[in-house]
């Protein structure tokens, strides 16, 4: 409200309002902003006080700046401001307009006679004739197919389905590295899920940034620590943050403007759909990367079978130790080696190595050869 109160004092021609209903909280500061009023018989102007999204009034500290709004806006205009000020603060007493306790709403006469509202007219068309532009065309400004497509995205629905992609696509790609297209299904999810919210004002800079920590993090868990602790966990709670505050309307981390239950219906919404694109991705796992699938090669099994090439050896592999290998499959840090034909398992000790690679065995510890790159 307060950047369109800025476009109307400084815009270049004159700008007339016609309150068709009624025009409270901050529309009443959009309609002081306006050089002209007219109003319409039963309608109303006033009640300026912030509210959240909810309708409930909020603490003095922003009662307070849209007071000074009001205010600076209506001596703009040649309005009395005190009159301004008592749409915003119940305590402002005018003798014969607003008595204390109550906050001050116009009707049409009284915005008239109060010189807060020019003339009474039914229509813009009696506008028009009101102010001389009786033969102006009238340009009727509706949603643009952009602001339709954003109404789409942030419905709750969409929200949670693309939440769903985002959980479903970092897991195809963290299970099978390199598959290429998890990974931009869970980018392009992201992209449709943030740029609405972020074009509608919910989501802001810190929540996009606290995602991509969180994402960053979870993949140096998986990729370069043995394990997953303390890292995957922070990266997984903050992007569950991200997700859940990029919804809610905030100014700096200042949630009041925030209906009561808000937060808490949020958090609902993002972790039922977590939890639910979670099992769903293990199920399409199951389902896709099986060695029965056209998909099956493409993902490290937990069971080697005898019948695709893996042949248990009873041999000593402590002697393996300074030999060269080249790598069957990534290096997670555990994966696959062969050594002179010979096939093992072993450990990285250097972080993710790409399959194909040339390394050696650094050591034998706990009946496992532990490597580098060569």
């Amino acid at each position: 409200a307060e950047k369109i109160r800025t476009l109307l004092l400084e815009a270049p021609v004159p700008v007339y309002l016609f309150i068709n209903k009624n025009a409270a909280s901050a529309g009443a500061l959009i309609s002081i902003a306006c050089d002209s009023i007219y109003m319409s018989p039963g309608a109303s102007i006033g009640a300026a006080s912030v509210v959240n999204q909810a309708g409930e009034i909020m603490p003095d500290k922003y009662q307070s700046y849209m007071r000074s709004l009001m205010r600076a806006t209506a001596e703009k205009n040649g309005r009395n401001p005190l009159i301004a000020e008592a749409m915003v603060d119940p305590d402002t007493q005018i003798d014969s307009i607003s008595p204390k306790g109550k906050v001050l709403t116009f009707t049409t006469q009284e915005a008239i006679k109060n010189n807060y509202c020019e003339g009474q007219a039914s229509s813009k068309e009696e506008v028009l004739a009101l102010v001389n532009h009786s033969s102006s065309s009238v340009t009727e400004q509706e949603l643009s197919w952009v602001d339709s497509v954003i109404n789409f995205l942030i419905n709750p629905i969409v929200s949670g389905i693309l939440i769903m992609l985002i959980i479903g696509g970092i897991y195809f790609e963290l299970q099978s590295p390199g598959l290429g297209l998890p990974i931009i299904i869970a980018v392009l999810a992201a992209l449709l899920y943030f740029a609405p919210h972020y074009l509608q004002g919910l989501a802001t800079h810190w929540e996009i940034l606290l995602f991509i920590v969180g994402l960053i993090l979870l993949i140096i868990e998986f990729f370069v620590i043995p394990g997953f602790g303390f890292l995957g966990i922070s990266g997984i709670i903050l992007m569950v943050l991200a997700l859940i505050f990029s919804m809610i309307f905030n100014i700096g981390f200042d949630f009041n403007y925030a209906p009561k239950g808000e937060i808490l219906n949020k958090f609902f919404v993002v972790i039922s759909s977590l939890i639910v694109g979670f099992f769903i991705s293990l199920w399409l796992g199951k389902k896709l990367f099986t060695i029965t699938t056209r998909y099956g090669a493409l993902a490290l099994k937990t069971e080697l079978e005898g019948s695709q090439g893996f042949v248990a050896q009873d041999i000593q592999i402590s002697d393996k130790v300074g030999k060269h290998g080249t790598t069957l499959t990534f290096m997670r840090p555990v994966g696959k080696i062969e050594i002179d034909g010979e096939i093992f398992d072993a450990t990285s000790e250097a972080g993710v190595i790409e399959k194909g690679e040339s390394v050696i065995v650094t050591r034998f510890e706990n009946s496992q050869l532990f490597i580098t790159k060569a």
